[in-house]
């Protein structure tokens, strides 16, 4: 009686639990919208015709992106205010493309809307002349049915997509949102991969452009690290590169407790797909313990690499000796930073043959969804102690 008691007073904390999450986030979500709402009507309150004389601008707090519309339709310019600052965007609206190119040269935004039938000057002027003065800034043609085929052609001049109108406000914010989207993807891309030194006092990036170096961790050129730990034993486990620019591993195989193994040897392996990589030893010596854990939780080494992802212990037979060819600190940055960038001259080629060939590209640039020879071509490259 007293268990039955117990198991609903649990399962009873449970719902009322998520009850109350439900209603917080339920609230949290009605006075972010009121926030939002009295931000627009201060906004069509102030005047900023020293800057443009059509303009009305509303800003909100932490806006997932700034925009400027320009159309000489003062109502759609209104459905873009009303519709897009509820969806968390600050916004600027004009009505001529003039206009819209002096306020890109004074102010950041990311994205122009620009109407494509406009007198003096329209949406295709407007594009060419945006993506002049800054080329960073995306823009979208806002158009009509009758014409689409015009909007089309201003994507040969840098527009990045347009919107059909009339559109009501969930297609609006929905395409808006898949924009940004897009905007960050490209951008991410863009990013050049950089060296993190991890640090007592800066911990790791969680950036996928960053690659984590501990301070205090050994790196080898196969790309594997070691942790000296108090006893003398060392942890070993796959470097932040390898696992970022593998990917998600499908299964690993750990090397059997008591193996004597040589620097150089094959000690693990991991997996994905139909590939797999033999890791190097970075040192000789006897396998005292493995971490079994990894066994049913693989993806310990995709998220901590450096704690959760070690993959054995070894108990050093030459550790002095064998350090010396490992880097470690600021030589393991400037070491790193070179395999980087040779990384990306690799896969450069891979990807240019691959389009010369007409083959799909994989998927982020990472090797391990490219074929069997460019990860062969990996395997030599990186993770090979020759």
């Amino acid at each position: 009686m007293v268990a039955i008691i117990v198991i609903l007073t649990v399962i009873v904390f449970i719902i009322v639990d998520a009850v109350l999450r439900f209603g917080m986030e339920k609230m949290k979500k009605a006075k972010l919208k009121k926030e939002r709402g009295e931000a627009l009507e201060v906004g069509l309150r102030l005047d900023f015709t020293d800057e443009a004389k059509s303009l009305k601008r509303v800003e909100v707090d932490n806006p997932k992106a700034r925009i400027l519309a320009v159309d000489d339709e003062e109502i759609v310019l209104d459905s873009f205010r009303k519709i897009l600052v509820l969806a968390g965007y600050s916004i600027d609206t004009v009505q001529t493309g003039p206009e819209a190119l002096g306020l890109i040269q004074k102010h950041a935004y990311d994205f122009v809307f620009t109407d494509l039938k406009m007198p003096d000057m329209d949406g295709v002027e407007v594009t060419k002349a945006v993506k002049h003065l800054r080329p960073d800034i995306d823009v979208i043609v806002i158009t009509g049915y009758a014409t689409i085929e015009t909007a089309v052609e201003t994507m040969k001049f840098g527009a990045m997509d347009y919107v059909q109108k009339p559109f009501t406000e969930d297609e609006l914010v929905d395409f808006v949102n898949k924009s940004f989207i897009r905007r960050q993807d490209r951008i991410e891309k863009q990013i050049k991969p950089r060296v993190h030194l991890v640090t007592p006092s800066v911990g790791e990036s969680v950036s996928k452009h960053e690659f984590n170096v501990p301070s205090g961790v050994f790196i080898s050129p196969a790309h594997n690290w070691v942790s000296v730990e108090l006893n003398g034993l060392a942890r070993v486990g796959l470097d932040d590169f390898a696992q970022k620019i593998l990917g998600k591993m499908d299964d690993i195989v750990l090397p059997r407790k008591g193996q004597t193994i040589q620097k150089g040897d094959a000690l693990f392996v991991v997996k994905r797909g139909t590939h797999e990589l033999k890791i190097p030893s970075p040192l000789s010596g006897k396998v005292v313990s493995v971490n079994s854990d990894l066994l049913d939780h693989v993806e310990y080494v995709n998220m901590k690499p450096y704690e959760l992802g070690w993959m054995c212990s070894i108990e050093p037979a030459n550790l002095t000796g064998e350090l010396q060819s490992l880097k470690i600190g600021a030589d393991a940055v400037s070491w790193y930073q070179q395999e980087i960038d040779k990384f990306q001259k690799i896969l450069k080629e891979i990807l240019e043959e691959k389009k010369s060939a007409k083959e799909p590209k994989g998927e982020n640039g990472k090797v391990a969804e490219i074929n069997a020879q460019n990860w062969e071509a990996f395997f030599k490259s990186f993770i090979s102690m020759n």
